[in-house]
């Protein structure tokens, strides 16, 4: 029989794997998004605005002196189904793996356990890149490919993030210029934020850095690289991150960060299953199923430059 693998299997192999599928991308490895785990359906996100409370001490006050008006409401993370499938032969990694070259009849020969859990692994690097890709630009739709909304995908149809009428490609000429006009948009109770990111593509980070290197007094030599910041802001770039694009946001692993991720499991007692793909078959196949989503909470306190 082919093994189906839940949280009991091989050292809780299935948390394993579902970590390493979401904390391998960049976006939650760097410590970038807040991660809920374990959302099989909806998952709220309450938010809370208050504002000016103080005031002139009063010896009786009344409902009449009561200032600073709470806001009260919630944004969703709603994971969406997502299955990873993939047929491979064992056999081809039989002359690797000395221990795994079968003995006796060929036709029972059977996957150990352990070598299942090196497959896994190697799965999960795939998967770490694949989602960690959906986390920033997935799109929902009923088309293959499009499984859930990604954060950028929400902030550039956010109608409240704070967004620059005409903006252009990015240089080496105008990206101080961008880079400027980004951080005079930032709220001025953001700047001091230690979580407040600048995020950009690894092209545009180049610019930056070769713009810098540049600089006759300021920069640093060819055989070294400037400080990933901009006036004391860090500067985040993503492999998966699309060029001329650059959002100003607090993001981090707290739950007050700007950028949400939910993961879970489906209700389906077979979350990870490899078996044969047939009777008759040498083939095996490796079957995941989960959910992932992401959001933003505050979209007026989000940056865009979209200069694509």
């Amino acid at each position: 029989m082919g093994a189906v693998i839940n949280s009991a299997y091989s050292g809780e192999v299935l948390d394993q794997l579902l970590v390493k599928a979401t904390t391998g991308n960049q976006m939650v490895a760097g410590g970038h998004i807040r991660v809920e785990p374990n959302i099989t359906h909806k998952f709220s996100i309450p938010r809370l605005r208050a504002g000016n409370m103080l005031q002139k001490r009063k010896e009786d006050p009344v409902k009449g002196d009561s200032k600073g008006d709470f806001t009260i409401d919630e944004k969703y993370l709603e994971p969406k189904d997502v299955m990873a499938f993939t047929v491979f032969n064992p056999r081809a990694f039989e002359k690797f793996w000395r221990k795994y070259q079968p003995k006796g009849n060929l036709v029972f020969a059977e996957l150990p356990q352990d070598a299942q859990n090196a497959m896994l692994s190697e799965f999960a690097k795939v998967l770490d890149f694949e989602l960690g890709e959906h986390f920033i630009k997935g799109v929902y739709g009923t088309n293959e490919g499009q499984y859930f909304d990604g954060i950028l995908t929400r902030i550039v149809a956010s109608t409240t993030v704070k967004k620059f009428d005409t903006p252009e490609a990015i240089t080496e000429s105008n990206i101080l210029s961008v880079l400027k006009s980004v951080r005079d948009v930032i709220p001025v109770h953001l700047r001091g934020n230690q979580n407040l990111k600048l995020f950009m593509s690894v092209d545009d980070a180049d610019i930056y850095d070769d713009v810098l290197t540049n600089q006759p007094s300021k920069g640093t030599d060819f055989t070294k690289t400037n400080p990933e910041r901009f006036k004391g802001i860090r500067i985040v770039p993503l492999a998966q991150w699309p060029k001329n694009v650059v959002v100003a946001a607090v993001a981090s692993l707290n739950i007050d960060s700007n950028f949400w991720a939910g993961v879970g499991y489906v209700n389906d007692a077979e979350v990870i299953q490899i078996d044969k793909l047939s009777n008759a078959s040498e083939l095996y196949f490796f079957k995941m199923l989960m959910k992932a989503d992401t959001n933003i909470v505050f979209d007026d306190d989000i940056v865009l430059y979209d200069g694509r």
